[in-house]
């Protein structure tokens, strides 16, 4: 009988320079790799996470999956999801079940020579992103530099800037930057805003009248995605589009949150792999909205070329970069647009092994 088999190892790589946003800051970025083995077939998933969750893989997933054919991933979801009672499913332990989650699709897909959006179906083949950095940490330079970039150069029609500096406490600095994003990218290209719920309820409101000439179409997390009413208040005063999501380990936190919101976002390497994704997409639909798939770009492209509500994909500087480097069969963004690899099975990556030792950390 077909065994499935787990590992899982973490990479500890360096940001290019200093990053953050209105609620952190951070140097470097942790990748979990998962590796789900059947036949002569691999597997690869991977999340952004602790790399204590690579532990996690082999404690907790591993021997729940080993008995289950290979192609019922709906099985070995349901069964780790059971081994989750006590561990606690939103955390590190969720994080660790995307990641596999994401594998057993990959290998499902390699073991039958499918690339995976053939598998899952596809709503579309060219997946729609955005430019997402604009960290507070940067310079006008730096900014001006990567925005300029996505815009004149590869065509990318909407980006994105962080926001709500300093717990929200710099608003003339977070207004002085929008402007000089709106400089950079002139009038025809859309420009976001990602506050990571730095502001208060009324001052997020203040801080989007005060941009209001900048026609800021995007308004990410402008109060704490868990002060589900603030939500719905900023998303009722104000001109662009609010949209939270990105932290919904499962189903009911994407149901409560649905009427508060004007986009939803989901992160597969997050809510639970590629199986909730899918779930939580529907979830959206059901509620009249669109879906917008956060960070981990590679690993997003096949179910978000399945679902029929997406509006974007978030193309997110460090992970871009990161995929980029520890991974044979990445993709461009050209001109607004990822295409989808369907020449290649599975995700159609492979991962940089020897390249990638030199950041393994467990």
């Amino acid at each position: 009988m077909t065994r499935i088999r787990l590992t899982a190892e973490a990479y500890r790589v360096p940001t290019d320079t200093p990053e953050g946003d209105g609620t952190l800051a951070w140097t470097s970025t942790t990748l979990v790799l998962v590796r789900a083995h059947a036949d002569a077939h691999t597997g690869i998933g991977w999340t952004y996470a602790p790399a204590a969750a690579a532990a996690l893989v082999a404690d907790l997933f591993a021997p729940v999956v080993a008995d289950l054919d290979p192609d019922d991933v709906p099985a070995a979801w349901s069964n780790m999801r059971r081994r989750l009672r006590n561990a606690g499913r939103p955390g590190v332990a969720g994080l660790a079940l995307s990641a596999v989650d994401c594998a057993l699709w990959d290998l499902k897909a390699r073991r039958h020579a499918l690339p995976l959006a053939r598998l899952l179906g596809t709503a579309r083949r060219d997946v729609p992103v955005y430019g997402s950095g604009g960290f507070t940490t940067y310079d006008d330079e730096r900014q001006h530099r990567q925005l300029a970039g996505w815009v004149h150069e590869q065509g990318i029609p909407r980006v994105k800037i962080k926001i709500g500096e300093s717990f929200g406490t710099e608003m003339g600095r977070d207004l002085a930057r929008m402007e000089a994003a709106r400089r950079t990218i002139g009038d025809d290209t859309e420009l976001y805003v990602d506050a990571n719920g730095a502001y208060q309820r009324k001052q997020a409101i203040r801080v989007a009248q005060a941009a209001a000439e900048l026609d800021v179409r995007w308004y990410e997390e402008p109060v704490s995605s868990d002060d589900l009413a603030g939500l719905g208040l900023v998303r009722d005063r104000v001109v662009p589009d609010v949209a939270a999501g990105e932290y919904g380990f499962d189903l009911t936190y994407f149901h409560r949150m649905a009427p508060y919101v004007d986009c939803l976002q989901i992160d597969v390497t997050r809510c639970g792999g590629i199986s909730e994704f899918l779930r939580a997409a529907a979830v959206a639909d059901a509620a009249g909205l669109e879906v917008s798939g956060h960070c981990a770009p590679h690993q997003h492209l096949p179910v978000a070329a399945a679902v029929g509500n997406l509006r974007h994909l978030e193309w997110f500087h460090d992970h871009v970069r990161i995929e980029s480097m520890l991974f044979d069969g990445a993709v461009p963004a050209t001109g607004g647009v990822a295409r989808v690899p369907l020449d290649r099975p599975g995700n159609g990556l492979e991962f940089r092994s020897d390249h990638a030792q030199q950041y393994r950390v467990a």
